[in-house]
């Protein structure tokens, strides 16, 4: 009888900008169609959501600008780095996520990209509202007196 592949379910790729630059609502896990060089670049932690943001396409949600480098070893079959790629939820979130959209100032932003314990890629994506100014040098001032209170508790 053969082993059963372990599945590395440690990566998990962030949007470090998304909790600075939006007040995060509501959050979704989605599924993400991939190919299957897509998948083995994911798995080597070779993706990026600068500038990555999501829409509706014909009552789908896809995914614009995430970059996953092309896998080193993947010949003439590699994948386009920046492709739009489409989001599986179920029709009762898309219809929810897609009514949310049309109140003013919101936006749907991509958070993390992780693979799950059956070694499958999703994102975690959020119902979004931008920050004013203001707003952002709160949350700068919020995160300095968070790291000060830890250094605090080292020494």
């Amino acid at each position: 009888m053969g082993k059963k592949k372990e599945i590395n379910t440690k990566i998990s790729i962030k949007y470090k900008k998304a909790e600075y630059e939006y007040f995060l609502l509501t959050h979704y896990t989605a599924g993400i169609v991939l190919t299957g060089t897509e998948i083995k670049s994911i798995r080597a932690g070779k993706a990026s959501f600068t500038d990555s943001y999501c829409s509706f396409i014909n009552n789908e949600l896809w995914l614009h600008n995430l970059h996953i480098s092309e896998y080193q070893e993947g010949s003439y079959n590699n994948h386009e780095p920046k492709r739009d790629r489409k989001l599986l939820l179920t029709k009762h979130e898309l219809r929810k996520i897609n009514s949310k959209l049309n109140e003013k100032g919101t936006t749907i932003v991509p958070i993390v990209l992780f693979i799950n314990e059956s070694g499958y890629a999703k994102v975690e994506i959020a119902l979004a509202r931008g920050k004013k100014m203001f707003d952002k040098r709160e949350s700068i001032k919020e995160k300095d007196n968070r790291r000060d209170m830890q250094r605090g508790e080292q020494y």
